[in-house]
């Protein structure tokens, strides 16, 4: 334990990573506990603190024009505010019986243990890397900070072509490939599943398929990359597939993320299915009252199946950051679970989705209705009108709202917002068409999207009663 211990009879608050959870957790501490009751020691092994993960795409694609538009609070201001914070230190141990931690600064090599009253573990998410020969040559990236997203882009400056392999189409991949299309890249993406966005039923991503076609992007579904062959000088050259090889300067890994729970599992913390850290309503790691835990790191309620989920996103880890800073600061709140809402786009093409998919419906034991329809995102006779295409799914019996997925052009992806709410309100479909939306024919027709796909789930309800 540090000498200073001894002398000092303040609290000290330790926490790993720098990045939205940790930050908003000690931010939130410090201001609730004034520095001469509670010491806050925040460890990040990057270089940068408080930053969007989410915009790096944009960045990359150009719409941004470099990290700093990204950075919300630079680790200068977090230090103004009373927060001990040490940047490029990745703590390496957590000694949960003697409460203390472990850390390297990763410039000098120094290593030294710092003790700790309270803990808060925000130690992100990491890239999944695909266990196949060449996965870690130069010019293979996983984007997932912003030191990620600067090793790419010194990538795409010095490559020797222009030509990009993505693999894989969630989020991450759709986002990478619009952006390396932007950068004058020709690209193709390489995915597993039979349409890209896994986060949407098949039918639903077909739509983005075709948004994807329609921008130039070479799309391979049905297909695994196998290895990533390298040239002789060692460099990423092409990526290979059971029945063909693709040509590429640069490889972008969007296959998804998983929770950087190394440090927790090694200190025998519990951890979920899914690999991430399990918490109670307070974000307290379960069976330790000095331990916290938030962000990508863990597993969260899903209020529609009732199960635990891992949904790496950085409104989740903004709210867990608040929760975790009221209750070490001493105060009281919860954080009671998600809908898995989430919102992209590809071009001018807006992609939405909220509540369960087919499969996870099937997943948890549930009965369903499906429904889906075209409508309009304004009144069809108002200028700039664009089609609209809503899924939804009720529980057979009940009609309770299940899941909505959305794509559309302009004025399409936010609208899942309202079935966002009436998830988390229980509502089912028949309360929905009922709701009291604002109407306008530049916002919207009579009849919103939404309440369509409503009506149309609420007849087969009934129908599937009879």
């Amino acid at each position: 334990m540090n000498m200073s211990r001894t002398r000092d009879t303040r609290e000290r608050l330790v926490v790993i990573g720098g990045d939205a959870a940790g930050m908003s957790a000690a931010s939130q501490a410090r201001r609730m506990r004034d520095p001469d009751e509670l010491e806050i020691v925040a460890f990040e092994r990057g270089h940068f603190t408080s930053y969007s993960a989410c915009g790096i795409p944009y960045w990359v694609g150009g719409d941004v024009a470099g990290p700093d538009q990204l950075i919300a609070r630079t680790p200068e201001e977090h230090r103004e505010r009373g927060i001990d914070l040490r940047m490029r230190t990745e703590v390496t141990e957590i000694d949960v019986e003697r409460q203390r931690v472990r850390a390297r600064d990763l410039d000098s090599g120094a290593e030294s243990w710092t003790s700790y009253d309270k803990l808060v573990i925000a130690t992100g998410a990491r890239p999944i890397r695909p266990d196949m020969p060449g996965a870690d040559a130069p010019g293979v990236h996983g984007v997932q900070t912003l030191d990620d997203g600067q090793a790419l882009i010194d990538t795409l400056a010095h490559a020797r072509g222009r030509r990009a392999v993505v693999v894989g189409a969630g989020y991450i991949g759709v986002e990478m490939a619009e952006a390396l299309i932007n950068r004058g890249y020709e690209v193709t993406v390489v995915n597993r599943g039979s349409e890209p966005m896994s986060t949407l039923d098949p039918d639903m991503g077909r739509l983005v398929h075709e948004a994807m076609e329609g921008l130039g992007i070479t799309m391979v579904n049905d297909t695994e990359v196998t290895k990533v062959l390298t040239g002789e000088d060692g460099r990423v050259r092409a990526v290979a597939t059971q029945d063909a090889e693709y040509p590429a300067d640069v490889v972008v890994l969007g296959i998804g993320v998983r929770p950087e729970t190394t440090l927790a599992k090694a200190a025998g913390l519990p951890l979920g299915e899914h690999g991430g850290l399990l918490t109670d309503l307070a974000m307290r790691v379960r069976g330790h009252e000095n331990i916290w835990a938030g962000g990508d790191c863990v597993e969260v309620l899903d209020l529609v199946s009732g199960q635990e989920r891992h949904i790496a996103l950085g409104t989740h880890a903004n709210k867990h950051g608040q929760v975790i800073g009221r209750g070490v600061g001493g105060g009281y709140a919860t954080f009671p679970g998600v809908v898995g809402t989430a919102v992209s786009k590809v071009c001018d093409l807006e992609i939405a989705r909220t509540g369960l998919r087919e499969k996870d419906a099937r997943r948890v034991g549930l009965q369903f209705v499906a429904v889906t329809i075209e409508s309009t995102s304004r009144a069809g006779y108002y200028p700039g009108t664009s089609p609209m295409t809503v899924k939804m799914l009720a529980e057979r019996r009940t009609g309770r709202l299940l899941g909505v997925q959305i794509v559309g052009r302009e004025g399409a992806g936010k609208r899942v917002d309202i079935a966002a709410v009436a998830l988390t309100a229980g509502m089912t479909v028949e309360q929905m068409t009922a709701l009291d939306l604002g109407y306008a024919p530049p916002f919207s027709p009579v009849w919103d999207p939404v309440l369509v796909a409503a009506r149309k789930a609420v007849a087969k309800v009934r129908g599937a009663e009879g």
